[in-house]
């Protein structure tokens, strides 16, 4: 691992406590995203039980010029990780141009002291510093017009079509932080057919609490059973839905669709401008899926310090790992539930 040395008059704080602070820089910046909020931080220390490394760089007089989220993800199996920021899609640091470069070098120097397998800096925009990136993600993003029905009318015939089937059929969406457990029961039920071990819903519950209007949780009902979920976080005049899932067994019915759909109204209704569909990689079914809407390609950035050659955090796809999804696919649900959350903690 290696990063030119940054003489700079910042000091950097590891750790940095004060977290209305924190966050009222965060909030002033022009690339800032959700996740480079403390109560992510806060969130995955206290449910997942992460160490929050998060840098600060602060002038003479004490006041923040810049901020790096990050976690320290530790596993035996798995490997050792710095990651701005695990499980979701944005990160980095924020601040000027110099600013950015002595956090990151910081960054970089507590990686190699420690010995890390991977340092992994999420941007979503191109950042001044001197790392390789990978572009194994693109983010899929709708530019919302001023009214729902701008928005419907410029949809392809097909797609409008498939938005009111599951209307016909008689699902109807609700909204609300009294929906979360619903959400986790089709999510977890959804990830489990996949093969892919899932969050305790407790994860999703501490998410809500934090972040209170910010954080908006939609589930699709029919005949009063959950059959289509998501989850997503709205800041500036941005909307994400970062976690988003259907039964199989409704695919017929598509309830997908109208789910989305009345996220999107949502966004429009708080004044969105933009909606972002999440992570994807590229040419995958669920990206495919996201550009049917209309929306474009962002790439993503993710900057990289690693030693050994390491290019990315743990795919369960890949390798040995491979095996392990056809074993998920056969446990009962209960017990995947149980499982799923030790598991997945340590694949940020």
């Amino acid at each position: 691992m290696s990063i030119d040395a940054v003489s700079s008059p910042w000091r950097i704080v590891r750790g940095f406590a004060d977290d209305g602070a924190w966050d009222a820089f965060v909030r002033a910046q022009p690339s800032w995203t959700h996740f480079h909020l403390s109560g992510w931080s806060r969130v995955f220390r206290d449910v997942l039980g992460h160490e929050d490394c998060r840098l600060a760089a602060c002038d003479a007089q004490g006041r923040l010029r810049g901020v790096l989220p990050l976690m320290r993800i530790r596993s035996p199996l798995f490997g050792h990780f710095l990651v701005s920021m695990p499980f979701v899609n944005h990160g980095g640091a924020l601040g000027p141009d110099d600013v950015v470069q002595a956090l990151v070098a910081e960054a970089v120097r507590l990686a190699g002291t420690d010995h890390v397998d991977l340092l992994e800096l999420r941007s979503r925009t191109v950042q001044p510093i001197d790392l390789p990136a990978s572009h194994r993600k693109v983010a899929v993003i709708l530019p919302l017009p001023e009214t729902p029905e701008a928005l419907f009318k410029g949809f392809p015939a097909k797609l409008r079509s498939q938005v009111r089937r599951p209307q016909k059929e008689g699902v109807t969406v609700r909204f609300g932080r009294d929906c979360v457990a619903d959400f986790h029961r089709v999510f977890s039920s959804h990830m489990r057919d996949l093969g892919t071990p899932t969050h305790g819903v407790r994860l999703f519950e501490a998410l809500a609490d934090t972040f209170g209007d910010e954080a908006w949780v939609g589930v699709a009902y029919l005949n009063g059973a959950p059959i289509a979920c998501g989850m997503g976080f709205r800041w500036d005049q941005e909307f994400e839905i970062t976690w988003a899932s259907s039964l199989r067994a409704y695919n017929r019915v598509a309830p997908n669709m109208l789910l989305y759909w009345e996220f999107m109204q949502r966004a429009l209704a708080a004044g969105c401008t933009r909606f972002n569909f999440g992570r994807s990689t590229p040419g995958a079914s669920t990206h495919k899926f996201k550009l049917q809407w209309g929306g474009h390609d962002e790439m993503l950035h993710w900057y990289q310090a690693a030693k050994g050659g390491r290019t990315a955090t743990p795919n369960p796809e890949s390798g040995m790992m491979s095996y392990a999804p056809r074993v998920w696919r056969r446990l009962p649900l209960p017990v995947a539930n149980r499982l799923g959350p030790l598991v997945v903690r340590l694949i940020p």
